[in-house]
């Protein structure tokens, strides 16, 4: 078995050897080398999910299955790196990554969703949306983006439309990235100095830890109100990246029903990465007795 087909082992200098050898045997070596091994081990840990993900986009084109990811979270959360190793290997023509800005003059005078509606799944494709319509549940309210009215609009009549989008056979799948607000001030500093990740630093991440309780409860309200039947929440905790990326590709995989690759892997989430949105509103609502205040 060579180093493709068995990613915990790798050639060095000839020899093949396994990682975890790898680092008994250099223990003198510098952190940024160490860092480099356990990274690469990370990666290669999460390939066999990830040719899982091609095998569920075969049968979702063989299908005309459409399916809708909306990742959601705080900044910093690890959205835009879990969509990363999603996609790293699927077939491009078969799937989009949407990210929209800020709407134009003409989508402020249309309908909320019409926007997000131009960019939903022809049959066979999956589309990612880096932050969706729930803007309006969280980020909108609480920087002033939006009047109470449409906050109030979104939120009575969002849960009809999902499941209107369900019923007429389109796969939703609802992540919400949870972080804590220590991990986050972390990130946000790496991102202060690193010069390969300030693009990543906004005026709204800059604001974000100043208004963290406001964010927690705008989060509690969405869970409260939007965590449905029909369409529920998968909180994923990611203070750590690699985790969080594992445990959503199970996630993603346990939607749909296909012919497995390789059966006897390990499809079921960590409960202490992946609990449900129900889950999360008994945590929330726990913590606000105990002390006083929502934390998360």
């Amino acid at each position: 078995m060579n180093e493709i087909t068995n990613p915990e082992y790798i050639n060095l200098n000839g020899r093949k050897t396994s990682l975890a050898e790898l680092l008994e045997e250099h223990k003198g070596l510098k952190k940024g080398q160490r860092k480099a091994v356990r990274r690469y081990r990370q990666e290669q840990a999460l390939k066999p999910y990830q040719a899982e993900l091609i095998h569920m986009q075969q049968h979702l084109e063989e299908t005309r299955t459409r399916m809708i990811i909306l990742f959601e979270g705080r900044d910093a959360a690890g959205k835009g790196g879990t969509i990363r190793r999603v996609t790293r290997y699927m077939n491009e023509k078969h799937y989009r990554v949407v990210a929209l800005g800020k709407p134009s003059d003409v989508q402020k005078t249309q309908w909320f969703f019409q926007k997000y509606v131009t960019q939903f799944p022809r049959g066979g494709e999956v589309v990612l949306f880096d932050r969706s319509w729930y803007n309006r549940a969280m980020v909108e309210p609480v920087f002033g983006f939006c009047t109470p009215e449409e906050y109030k609009n979104f939120m009575r009549g969002v849960t009809g439309f999902e499941k209107d989008l369900i019923r007429q056979n389109t796969i939703l799948i609802k992540l919400y990235f949870s972080v804590t607000r220590e991990e986050q001030a972390r990130r946000f500093e790496r991102r202060k100095t690193d010069p390969l990740r300030q693009w990543k630093l906004s005026e709204v991440d800059v604001q974000a830890q100043d208004r963290w309780d406001e964010f927690t409860q705008q989060k509690y309200e969405m869970l409260k109100r939007t965590n449905t039947t029909h369409a529920p929440w998968t909180i994923v905790r990611s203070n750590d990246k690699n985790l969080a990326r594992l445990n959503a590709i199970k996630v993603i995989l346990n939607h749909v029903h296909y012919q497995r690759l390789n059966p006897d892997m390990d499809f079921v989430p960590d409960p202490e990465i992946v609990i449900s949105g129900s889950r999360e509103l008994e945590l929330m609502e726990a913590e606000r007795l105990k002390s006083g205040r929502f934390v998360g």
